[in-house]
């Protein structure tokens, strides 16, 4: 009762070509109780959900053999901007919480929890036919690229 509660929706299409996922539609509906100020919750959501885009698709570790970190910065580290970014329908369901202060429950959290699964699902949805599974995260372009090439590979082999 003191945490928030989402449910996203998403609708995407994939280059099969690029692998570049291209976002058509996300709904979100949270539960974050009480909204005391309806515009920073929607704000604090949406922000979450960026965030989970980036966890989903962008943000790669690279390390050298030597363990270095070579994506140290924003030139190497790709984070989602405004570009990246889905447009997010958001709806609202307020349960008030009866153990804090005004009944709120958190707001943010539920996009950039809910986001990389519903994404990473979405993306199997769309490659169904090529019975793609995503078992790790992100799945940035070259890594669906070479999940979709894998499956092309094995139909060729078996024909």
């Amino acid at each position: 009762p003191i945490v928030g509660h989402a449910c996203h929706m998403v609708a995407l299409e994939v280059n099969r070509s690029t692998g570049k996922v291209q976002f058509l539609k996300y709904v979100a509906v949270h539960d974050c109780g009480t909204m005391v100020n309806p515009e920073s919750v929607v704000g604090q959501i949406i922000g979450g959900i960026v965030q989970g885009v980036g966890s989903a698709i962008y943000e790669q570790l690279y390390y050298d053999d030597g363990g270095q970190l070579l994506t140290s910065t924003f030139a190497d580290y790709h984070i989602p901007t405004v570009y990246e970014a889905p447009y997010v329908e958001v709806g609202h369901i307020e349960t008030p919480s009866p153990y804090t202060a005004y009944g709120v429950k958190g707001a943010g959290e539920g996009g950039r929890v809910v986001a990389p699964a519903v994404i990473a699902s979405a993306i199997e949805d769309a490659l169904r036919p090529s019975d793609v599974r995503i078992a790790e995260l992100p799945v940035t372009c070259a890594r669906l690229r070479g999940l979709i090439r894998a499956h092309e590979t094995r139909i060729l082999s078996t024909t």
